[in-house]
């Protein structure tokens, strides 16, 4: 795999920070290129030499972060439920301004949403409880739903509140409750 050049990393970071600051400003569809390129400090024209709009830069910035988080599923899967979300909880503080914009933003688009409950549903599919017998009677649709839903809930109303927690206690919390539903 080619190495990429710094500067360039460096300017599509710059970029994505960028849209973020002014989604937390304005709505989206009311940013515009020169918006973009005003605050990444950046000529409009060295946009388009890495993204073909704001959209598509938006959809960069939103897959890295998703990708990022389905390798930590790769591996977290084999801890227990508070070990696994430490590193998950850390990872949205971390990345507090991306995420508060993208989950608590009116003006970000809902996909967000939507793309990360379905990345955590099915991350969640391997770890529903049939041999205990305490799922017995629920739909594997039904319960990857509510736990799914339930775990974006807590991540808004976490960052929402400004983080009142410290990651491990949200891990530990969290952990335990999906540990009684799946």
């Amino acid at each position: 795999m080619a190495k990429v050049d710094r500067r360039i990393l460096k300017t599509q970071e710059s970029l994505k920070k960028a849209v973020i600051e002014l989604m937390t400003e304005k709505n989206f569809d009311d940013i515009t290129i020169q918006d973009i390129a005003d605050r990444a400090d950046v000529n409009r024209g060295t946009i388009y030499l890495h993204y073909q709009d704001k959209y598509d830069l938006l959809d960069k910035l939103i897959e890295t972060h998703l990708q990022e988080i389905g390798e930590m599923d790769a591996w977290a899967c084999q801890l227990d439920w508070t070990d696994a979300l430490v590193p998950y909880f850390e990872y949205f503080e971390k990345n507090h301004l991306f995420f508060s914009t993208m989950l608590a933003s009116k003006g970000a688009p809902s996909s967000f949403r939507t793309r990360l409950l379905a990345s955590f549903m099915d991350g969640f599919k391997g770890e529903i409880d049939r041999e205990s017998g305490k799922n017995k009677d629920f739909h594997d649709d039904v319960l990857l739903q509510f736990t799914g839903t339930a775990y974006v809930g807590v991540i808004e109303w976490w960052i929402r509140n400004g983080m009142p927690h410290p990651p491990k206690v949200m891990a530990q919390q969290v952990g335990d409750l999906l540990g009684r539903s799946l």
